[in-house]
């Protein structure tokens, strides 16, 4: 079979299929990780609109009890009530700087008697159980306390906690477990209170503005795609020269590749390779 009649065969038909499939799925991975630096992208602008905004009322951001939109991530607002201390609850299997630990989770009560969850930031596992050795004391008395709002979390298959311990952060268990009316749609991010105790939990940083690898790996992916089609193109070139090595074109063909091969000026590396091989022999 001479010519190209032999790309058209049922086994070149194959390897285009298994091409096409290869691509497809490069360039599926590739979207997935474009969709991934749109999140990172979406996350980096809510931080940049809502970190350093002024704090306003949470009846104001949240007007209802399970209110809260995406875009507040981050927003802060200001709370008025009593820390609920004997409610106080850890948020479990929660790292800090690749280490394990949990957040404490304290309900403020405020003046109209409804709860709001407050997290007052991260403490250290025990050195003994499985439980923090000291968690700082909530201030007493009435506190004003400025937090920065957090979508609650939902259950995870798998995990559970017991005692005053809470696998996840969500909401609608804690406020069942409360028995009062508690804000279901957000909790917040202790970013102060007033007034301030000696010492709080470990507080939560602003988070860095970094998208990620996600256009790289994207970029590699789509390159990927692409040379499974170059890697059959350069198959089926090489079929070719194989299946015409008989024909006088083609043969004065491969005269010309090897003559412009032979005066190609050669690399320092294949003349190295010439002497240790000559020296070798």
């Amino acid at each position: 079979m001479t010519g190209w009649k032999f790309a058209f065969s049922r086994r070149w038909a194959g390897y285009l299929a298994i091409a096409i499939l290869f691509a497809a799925a490069c360039a599926g991975l590739g979207m997935w990780q474009v969709a991934r630096r749109d999140e990172a992208l979406a996350e980096i602008a809510k931080v940049t609109a809502n970190w350093d905004s002024a704090p306003i009322p949470v009846t104001e951001a949240l007007p209802a009890l399970d209110a809260f939109t995406a875009s507040q991530k981050w927003l802060p607002v200001t709370l008025t009530g009593t820390y609920l201390a004997d409610e106080q609850m850890l948020a479990r299997n929660r790292p800090l700087n690749g280490m394990p630990g949990f957040e404490v989770l304290t309900p403020l009560q405020l003046a109209d008697g409804t709860v709001f969850i407050v997290d007052r930031g991260w403490v250290s596992p025990g050195s003994k159980q499985d439980a923090p050795d000291f968690v700082p004391d909530a201030p007493s008395g009435q506190v004003t306390v400025v937090a920065r709002l957090k979508a609650g979390e939902p259950n995870l298959v798998g995990r559970s906690a017991s005692g005053n311990q809470v696998a996840t952060i969500n909401l609608n268990d804690i406020a069942k477990r409360l028995g009062t009316p508690t804000y279901t749609g957000a909790y917040g991010l202790m970013a102060s209170e007033n007034p301030a105790p000696d010492t709080r939990p470990t507080a939560v940083v602003r988070p860095p503005a970094d998208e990620g690898p996600h256009l790289s790996y994207a970029f590699q992916w789509f390159v990927f795609g692409v040379l499974a089609f170059l890697g059959l193109a350069w198959a089926v070139r090489e079929e070719y020269r194989n299946v015409n090595s008989e024909d006088p074109e083609e043969q004065k063909r491969a005269e010309e590749r090897e003559r412009r091969r032979a005066a190609k000026p050669r690399s320092d590396a294949e003349i190295e390779d010439e002497l240790l091989n000559s020296s070798r022999s």
